[in-house]
């Protein structure tokens, strides 16, 4: 039985670099997922402060209102088989 990886990548606005870090459980991925979410519905200045579980010493610190979109996606996954970056959607806050 091997692990699936979870990935949650991070747009920031005005800068064409994504953030990511990444969860070995659906469950923990998708609390992530949901709570950066929260975070760009309430046009939170919040500090989101994120662990990657891959790589336990990469942390990273992100303002809520700089935050453009968000994603979730298995690493395991058939976009990352044919060579293509999954694409990303961009959130509604209104």
């Amino acid at each position: 039985m091997h692990a699936n990886m979870f990935i949650i990548d991070i747009t920031l606005k005005n800068t064409p670099l994504s953030l990511s870090v990444q969860r070995k459980s659906e469950e923990d991925a998708e609390a992530t997922y949901q709570k950066i979410l929260q975070v760009l519905r309430s046009g939170s200045n919040e500090l989101l402060e994120l662990s990657c579980e891959k790589q336990p010493g990469k942390k990273i610190g992100i303002l809520g209102t700089e935050i453009s979109a968000v994603q979730i996606s298995d690493k395991s996954g058939t976009a990352a088989a044919s060579g293509r970056p999954p694409g990303f959607f961009s959130v509604s806050t209104g």
